[in-house]
């Protein structure tokens, strides 16, 4: 029976998944349907988590719009997820950036790593 859903599971993994990590500012671009048409959103965004792993893994996106934050999750292998596009890599310790809710302005920023 475990071999048969690792069978579908791995069926459904996408081929190319980008290396981004958390702390990571991230821009994904999101494909939603309205009606009979189909067209892509951008999300751009700052990267609080990652979880799970294989299928189940999701990663949760943060970015301030208009004063109020935003937090959208993502399962990393979604047919809905077109691509994700790295705009900067993030200086971070810790896993989950759960602190950052609770910042404003300057305070919410991660340091930009240097390669």
């Amino acid at each position: 029976m475990n071999d048969i859903i690792k069978s579908i599971e791995d069926a459904q993994l996408k081929e190319s998944v980008p290396e981004f990590a958390v702390g990571d500012t991230v821009r994904v671009h999101n494909k939603i349907k309205e009606g009979n048409r189909e067209r892509v959103q951008i999300f751009e965004g700052t990267v609080i988590k990652k979880q799970g792993g294989g299928n189940r893994a999701t990663f949760t996106v943060r970015k301030i719009a208009s004063g109020c934050g935003v937090e959208k999750t993502w399962p990393i292998h979604s047919p809905f997820v077109e691509s994700v596009e790295i705009v900067r890599r993030g200086k971070v310790r810790r896993a989950k950036l759960y602190y950052l809710r609770d910042r404003i302005g300057k305070a919410a920023k991660v340091k930009e790593k240097m390669q």
